[in-house]
Formats: C-alpha cells, sequence, structure tokens
C-alpha cells in the first residue's frame, strides 16, 4: 500500500509536502513497512476513510485509529495513510473527470497542513488529520482562492438558512465554502474568480447534485468585525456576499486567534498588532470582547 521508498520523495513533493519533512517521512517509511501491525493498521485507516462513499459528509472514525499508531509514528502515521488512500482518490477523480491541476491543487493541502503543523510545533506533523478526509473521499476541491466542500444541508443549517431568508430544505445538495490559509489574500478578484470556476466544475462533473446555496461557517463573519475594520476591507467585502446569521451562544475566541496567529493558545495580552486584522482579533479580546462563528449563505446555481 505505501509507494516505493525511492519514488517517495517526488511524491511527497507533489503534494506540497515542506523540503524539511521530506527526509524524516522518507526514513520512517521503512519502520512502518516492517512492522506488520503497524501495516495492518494503516490499511484499516484507508478503508475508513473511503467507507460508504456516497454519505458525503460522513466524518470517518479515524481518531482512535490514529492514536493507536506506533508512539515513533504517531506525528506522522496520517501521512502514510494519506499516502496509501491516493491511489484510490486519483482513480476517484479520473473516473469523474476532474482535471489533474484541481486534483493536485486540492490534494496538496496536505503540505499546508504539515507546514500549518511546523508553525505552531516546530516539528513535522499534521495539524488536522480529519480535516483532510474530505478532500481524499473526493467531497473537497481546490478552485481558484477558495476551497468547495460537496455537502447537504442539515437540521442546524436549514434552521440559519431560514433565519437568513433563505428557503432551504434538510438534504439539499449545497456546498460549504472553506478559506484555506497560506494562499495570498482574499480579495474580490479572487473570490469572484472562484465562485466563477466553481458554478462551471460543479456542473459539469457532479450534474446530478444541483446544490442550490453556498454555506460558509466561519469566524470571518462575525459581525463584529465590522467595528474594527474599514468599510471596504477585504474582510467586510468577503462579509457582504453573504446573508449572514451569528448565533452569539458559545464564544470561539480561539479560531480567530489560530487562523490569525498560527497557536490558538498564545496568550492575548502579547498577540502582535502588526496588522488591521492582527489588531481587530487581538484589541477586542484584550478589552474583554469575544468572537463568534458567522453562519453565511448566498443561493448558488451552477452553470
Amino acid at each position: 500500500m505505501l509507494p516505493d521508498a525511492d519514488d517517495l520523495p517526488e511524491l511527497l513533493l507533489d503534494l506540497a509536502v515542506p523540503h524539511e519533512d521530506i527526509n524524516e517521512l522518507v526514513a520512517r517509511r521503512s519502520r512502518l513497512a516492517g512492522d506488520p501491525g503497524a501495516l495492518a493498521l494503516l490499511a484499516e485507516c484507508v478503508e475508513e476513510v473511503f467507507r460508504e462513499p456516497e454519505d458525503t459528509g460522513r466524518t470517518p472514525a479515524l481518531d482512535g485509529l490514529l492514536a493507536s499508531a506506533p508512539a515513533e509514528l504517531t506525528d506522522l502515521f496520517p501521512v502514510y495513510v494519506f499516502l496509501a488512500a491516493l491511489p484510490r482518490t486519483q482513480a476517484y477523480h479520473r473516473a469523474r473527470g476532474i482535471p489533474a491541476e484541481v486534483s493536485r491543487r486540492t490534494l496538496a493541502d496536505l503540505g499546508r497542513q504539515l507546514a500549518l503543523h511546523r508553525r505552531r510545533y516546530g516539528r513535522a506533523g499534521v495539524q488536522a488529520p480529519r480535516w483532510l478526509v474530505r478532500h481524499f473521499r473526493g467531497e473537497l476541491y481546490h478552485l481558484g482562492r477558495l476551497q468547495f466542500e460537496r455537502a447537504r444541508i442539515g437540521d442546524r443549517d436549514a434552521r440559519v438558512a431560514a433565519v437568513a431568508g433563505l428557503d432551504a430544505a434538510p438534504g439539499t445538495p449545497c456546498l460549504n465554502l472553506h478559506i484555506p490559509d497560506f494562499h495570498g489574500p482574499l480579495t474580490p478578484t479572487a473570490c469572484d474568480r472562484s465562485l466563477a470556476l466553481a458554478r462551471e466544475f460543479f456542473a459539469l462533473h457532479f450534474p446530478q447534485e444541483r446544490p442550490a446555496a453556498v454555506l460558509c461557517h466561519s469566524w470571518l463573519l462575525d459581525p463584529q468585525l465590522r467595528r474594527h475594520l474599514p468599510a471596504r476591507s477585504r474582510i467586510v467585502r468577503f462579509q457582504e456576499r453573504f446573508r449572514v446569521v451569528c448565533e452569539q451562544s458559545e464564544p470561539a475566541d480561539t479560531e480567530p486567534v489560530r487562523f490569525v496567529f498560527g497557536d490558538p493558545d498564545l496568550p492575548v495580552d502579547e498577540l502582535p498588532r502588526r496588522t488591521s486584522v492582527e489588531r481587530a482579533v487581538g484589541d477586542h479580546l484584550r478589552a474583554g470582547g469575544h468572537w463568534y462563528i458567522g453562519h453565511g449563505w448566498f443561493p448558488f446555481r451552477a452553470e
């Protein structure tokens, strides 16, 4: 199930794995390949990733499996799981006619998650293994500046949609919108281009689903940001695309700290103030305020 050791470096580069992590991944491959128990666990994880393939939005039960990996492989074991899953993902993409460039850029999120882990912890590892499952199951695609995840409206989403003035019943196909890190500014032009790509992409490759709306659940949609940022800032203009509902029940203060500064555990008093966004996030928290997840919708029609 594992790529040959000689082929592994180029494959890792194709997945945007940081250069400083490649030698370690190649070296640890021999440890994994020589352990029958670890290889059996690897196969079990891959099967769990692809179980019930038609259940869009399913969250595979990987946490317990990954936690049982050999101690010296724990941080990097998810990388080998996704490497072993890669041929099946690529076959699915080919069957759907997904362009090779879209496939490559989508699966390169593996490298982004290693970069995020190293930024926070200073060592090789995968920041959010469960997040990557949707890429390898063929549910999420990177199109321009944004990522779009095939999904269905749930009960909570339907309630939020009703508050936002949209009529969308539970089970209706939709797209969850995500904003990847390390990909330049969130400009209106880049967002327009991504949405145009998404309309064409999903009409061509998933014509049976006909998503009714784009959803976004993010701290970037917290209306309080408008009090701290210029009216024509990129974030405010991004918010203007959506009908936003912000249910201020549970604070999500660590979300902006994690995405803006790279570590959700940084002391609030020590947060830098180098940019307008850094000042907005940190000053609001230092003043005793909280940040919340905003829920946004807008209608979507594929071409």
